[in-house]
């Protein structure tokens, strides 16, 4: 869920952005011509220059319609829409995270964009990024990138330090332990990880399919599979890091946070791929002695999934008043040249991939992707594995999140799993989940 880290870097930059209903890049519409909205939720700093950079391009590539675009600050964006939706004033084309679309399409709140963008269009994306997309068959969205939610960052002169080869990460879990118990100091931690309920919820996605080949609610979402005795392996690894020391007893930063890596606070770091982005902008002089690699998989098979893909989308809204050009505006952005979308991800560092083809292969050439040398490594060892987000109801995520902590604080792990097996069950019921998935 790049989600957190969205809402973690949105909620501290909030009071510094432009306020919703400040749009940019285009005046009053002439006569005749249509204006449509975007409304982008805050990103960096970098980010939402490239969203002002192209709105501003697109009004100029045509004469037709006319884009309005605003940034809205994360921590009030649900109360926003709901207050323009209820006033019949929602936005034309909005930000959304992959995991909200399949609701977003069951409720009606967005509309398909087959019968609106070409079918050519849609070639060359990646299949499980698209499947995060659609709904009934149809697709709500387009893909513009994708983060996947863990990998592992470690130090290499640290590893050194302590006797390791800092060219051969941990390949096995016992194997991260162990190097764990030798690279932990008075002053550095072995390893940083997820600590807590919330953190846990997410960031364990990929290990959770790693470890069971499902996650803790069944494909239709009718029934609870969190009790499934494969997931004690995951459990035990956490409550062996914590119990033992080799995490740090208070958590030197949210997860979603990269620095204590470069701080030289720990040796070791789960973290998703955007954290390439902070240590090459803010730690430019250590970044030759970092390392990073997938995490390990708990039969050894490295062809499984370890992390999950997030990312955001365009969607058009149900009763946007002119879907065509808004779905036309989506086109051009993602759907189209490659130009815009390169800088994008130069912007960002190459800490984000694109699940298009024909961008990533731009990608590629681009002299500048040498900048990041974990990119590579990244894509070909986490990626390509990954799974897409979960779309059930986060509630779920949370309950699987709780059993881990439980872990973590040595509370018994049969009787972890099975409080939230018999939460997820409660969920379902009160939710009315059955049958909801896919």
């Amino acid at each position: 869920m790049r989600t957190p880290l969205i809402r973690l870097v949105a909620a501290v930059a909030g009071a510094t952005v432009l306020a919703a209903g400040c749009g940019s890049g285009a005046g009053p519409s002439a006569p005749g011509k249509s204006e449509i909205t975007l409304w982008q939720q805050k990103f960096t700093d970098q980010e939402d220059a490239w969203y002002k950079k192209a709105v501003a391009a697109f009004n100029r590539s045509q004469d037709k319609v006319v884009l309005k675009h605003v940034i809205v600050p994360a921590d009030t964006w649900d109360q926003k829409m709901r207050s323009a939706q209820a006033a019949g004033k929602a936005p034309d084309v909005y930000t959304v995270n992959y995991s909200k679309v399949p609701g977003f399409a069951r409720t009606g709140v967005i509309q398909a964009l087959d019968p609106l963008i070409p079918a050519d269009k849609w070639a060359g994306l990646q299949e499980p990024v698209l499947a995060s997309v659609e709904h009934d068959g149809k697709k709500y969205g387009y893909p513009m990138l994708v983060e996947p939610s863990a990998v592992l960052f470690y130090r290499k002169d640290l590893f050194a330090q302590a006797g390791l080869d800092p060219e051969r990460p941990p390949a096995t879990w016992q194997e991260l332990i162990d190097y764990g118990r030798k690279l932990t100091t008075k002053d550095v931690a072995g390893v940083v990880t997820a600590a807590n309920q919330i953190d846990l919820a997410w960031s364990t996605w990929g290990l959770q399919w790693n470890a069971a080949g499902h996650l803790p609610i069944s494909d239709d979402w009718s029934a609870p599979r969190a009790a499934d005795p494969a997931y004690k392996q995951l459990l035990q690894v956490y409550q062996t890091l914590y119990q033992q020391g080799i995490m740090p007893k208070q958590p030197l930063a949210p997860y979603a946070d990269a620095n204590p890596l470069g701080q030289g606070k720990t040796a070791m770091m789960v973290c998703g791929s955007w954290a390439a982005s902070v240590l090459l902008q803010d730690y430019p002089k250590l970044v030759g002695q970092i390392g990073a690699a997938a995490l390990p998989s708990f039969d050894g098979d490295a062809t499984k999934p370890t992390a999950t893909l997030g990312g955001w989308t365009l969607v058009v809204d149900a009763k946007s008043r002119d879907a065509r050009a808004s779905a036309g505006f989506v086109s051009w952005l993602l759907a189209e040249d490659t130009t815009l979308l390169v800088e994008f991800f130069k912007n960002t560092k190459f800490s984000k991939y694109s699940p298009r083809a024909a961008v990533a292969e731009a990608i590629a050439k681009d002299p500048a992707a040498a900048e990041n040398p974990w990119a590579k490594t990244i894509e070909e060892r986490v990626v390509r594995y990954a799974k897409a987000e979960p779309a059930y109801d986060w509630a779920v995520s949370l309950a699987f999140g709780k059993a881990v902590e439980k872990a973590l604080q040595g509370k018994d792990i049969d009787e972890a799993l099975r409080a939230a097996d018999a939460e997820i069950k409660e969920l379902i019921a009160k939710n009315d989940l059955a049958g909801q998935g896919s």
